[in-house]
């Protein structure tokens, strides 16, 4: 778990997901594997520096992740850390933040090499896929970009367009 100070990168890519079923198809053909079947609520809190999202999932500790993500369609680089809910106490203090949106999904993980893939339904928004690839040394932020690239491109016939922003944007659009 990285300290208050330090983050973890990844490069993201969001889309809406016209085919799920396609999608899995072609991972599997590509060596994908599922791992994981949940339901995650992520309540967003307006704060001064980047983003905040409480992450509440099935039988899991509750996580904080702090991030910051440019908007764009393309794929992007973001920079997150994450706190347990004590750390996020001690990082944001004990008062209650303000709240900007919840999220409800069900949200299916995949793998694919060193890729995360996310199937996601989020409630009240549609179906949408997440392609992820966490930097590393030994995965610097270039691979991840021509990683990210390349599994886009073998789920193409399955994706719709594009999406620049995350799903709290969204919700905030679509509320206002």
């Amino acid at each position: 778990m990285p300290s208050a100070d330090s983050f973890l990168q990844n490069v993201e890519y969001k889309s809406e997901l016209r085919d799920r079923e396609l999608a899995e198809a072609l991972l599997l053909r590509h060596n994908g594997a599922h791992v994981a079947s949940m339901e995650q609520t992520d309540t967003y809190y307006r704060i001064a520096d980047g983003r905040l999202k409480r992450r509440q999932c099935d039988d899991e500790p509750i996580e904080w992740i702090h991030y910051h993500r440019t908007v764009s369609a393309a794929p992007k680089l973001s920079q997150f850390t994450i706190f347990t809910d004590r750390e996020a106490k001690e990082r944001f203090g004990v008062r209650p933040l303000p709240v900007w949106v919840i999220i409800n999904k069900q949200r299916d993980m995949w793998i694919c090499g060193p890729l995360r893939i996310h199937f996601d339904r989020v409630i009240g928004l549609g179906d949408f896929i997440e392609i992820a690839a966490l930097v590393t040394p030994k995965r610097p932020e270039a691979a991840c970009r021509r990683a990210v690239a390349m599994l886009r491109q073998r789920l193409a016939p399955a994706l719709g367009e594009p999406i620049s922003g995350g799903y709290a944007d969204m919700a905030a659009r679509e509320a206002a």
